[in-house]
């Protein structure tokens, strides 16, 4: 008989995070949700007051222009300023480090004990970090602001994402439009496929059921397509 010894499991174990701090995902995602769900709302509006035709085409169009660019302009200004605020506040912990020195290890010593190392080990782990004043520098920001200096978002990156994904968003329902679709019925089934496959997508990069996202993601778009397109058949409003 043979007799398998269990084999020590090794110190260094090792997992690894997907990337959820480089700004990218949050204007991608809404940048596609929205092109797709207002451009689908804006071609159903202009389907519903005037029929298919050109002036769909022109509107589908001049939605996803208009929004592309919109969304990028967005983006790189919130982002921007959001990376300003943080930047002035790095140099405000800095100027304090600077001036200081004691009074910032005594405060982070503090925060040590409060997290519940003894007062003597809190004090060893203030010291050892503030020996070197750009290690000081991110362990305080880290722990005072909550972000990385070191990675900041980026406004350009923010404002690339949401330009290509609510570009391509907004393409799906205008596709068949440009294909030669007579009605809103080749685009209406594209979009909803769209819009569960993305949701889906979404569900699943954010582990969370698949369908949920799917379907969550579908009854918005199909909400604000309906509201539109009865709106413009209500309106009446002739597209030239």
């Amino acid at each position: 008989m043979t007799i398998e010894l269990a084999r020590p499991h090794s110190p260094e174990q090792h997992h690894n995070h997907r990337d959820v701090t480089g700004g990218w995902l949050r204007p991608a995602v809404f940048g596609a949700m929205d092109g797709l769900v207002s451009n689908f709302a804006l071609i159903a509006g202009v389907v519903g007051a005037a029929g298919a035709g050109q002036g769909a085409v022109l509107a589908g169009c001049a939605g996803l222009i208009a929004g592309a660019c919109s969304m990028a302009a967005g983006e790189y200004t919130s982002v921007k300023s959001q990376t300003e605020l943080m930047r002035a506040e790095i140099a405000v912990e800095r100027r304090e480090l600077a001036r200081n020195p004691v009074g910032e290890r005594a405060e982070l010593a503090a925060l040590y004990r409060s997290r519940g190392l003894d007062p003597e080990l809190a004090e060893r782990v203030a010291e050892g970090l503030s020996a070197d004043p750009e290690q000081a520098l991110r362990v305080h920001v880290r722990e005072e602001l909550g972000v990385d200096p070191d990675d900041l978002p980026s406004p350009y990156l923010a404002a690339g994402s949401s330009f290509c994904a609510f570009a391509a968003g907004a393409l799906v329902p205008l596709a068949p439009f440009l294909f030669g679709a007579s009605g809103l019925v080749v685009a209406l089934v594209v979009s909803v496929l769209a819009l569960f496959g993305f949701g889906a997508a979404v569900a699943v990069m954010t582990a969370r059921p698949w369908w949920l996202g799917g379907l969550r993601q579908l009854a918005l778009g199909i909400g604000a397509a309906t509201v539109t397109f009865g709106l413009g058949h209500l309106l009446g409003v002739t597209v030239s």
